[in-house]
């Protein structure tokens, strides 16, 4: 089993940035797929961006293509989502997830793990 805590969120202004973490503690997380997740207040939990086991394959929703990037260190047991030129449409609570159910995940159900959680407000 692997614990996630997520970290790095926070206020800012618009086209600024903010690098999350997401940490895991319990496994090594090379096993691992992860992805970012979040949610606005009113509306479903969206996917963000995933990358696979290894480290070598990403994907991004388009809305934040260009702008975000993941990245996973299996040393330091930690994921990474690096945001710039953040916009007030990306206001919501980022959630980090693990799974060793499939090498690569798009989409909410594979993940089993889930970590609790970090605010980013974007002000415009």
């Amino acid at each position: 089993q692997v614990q996630l805590v997520e970290s790095g969120g926070g206020l800012v202004q618009a086209g600024g940035s903010l690098r999350l973490s997401c940490a895991a503690s319990g496994r090594t997380f090379s096993s691992y797929a992860v992805g970012w997740f979040r949610q606005a207040p009113g509306k479903e939990r969206e996917f963000v961006a995933a990358i696979n086991q290894s480290g070598k394959s990403t994907y991004y929703v388009d809305s934040v293509k260009g702008r975000f990037t993941i990245s996973k260190d299996n040393a330091k047991n930690t994921v990474y989502l690096q945001m710039n030129s953040l916009k007030p449409e990306d206001t919501a609570v980022y959630y980090c997830a693990a799974t060793t159910r499939v090498i690569f995940a798009t989409t909410a159900a594979p993940y089993n793990y889930w970590g609790q959680g970090t605010q980013v407000t974007v002000s415009s």
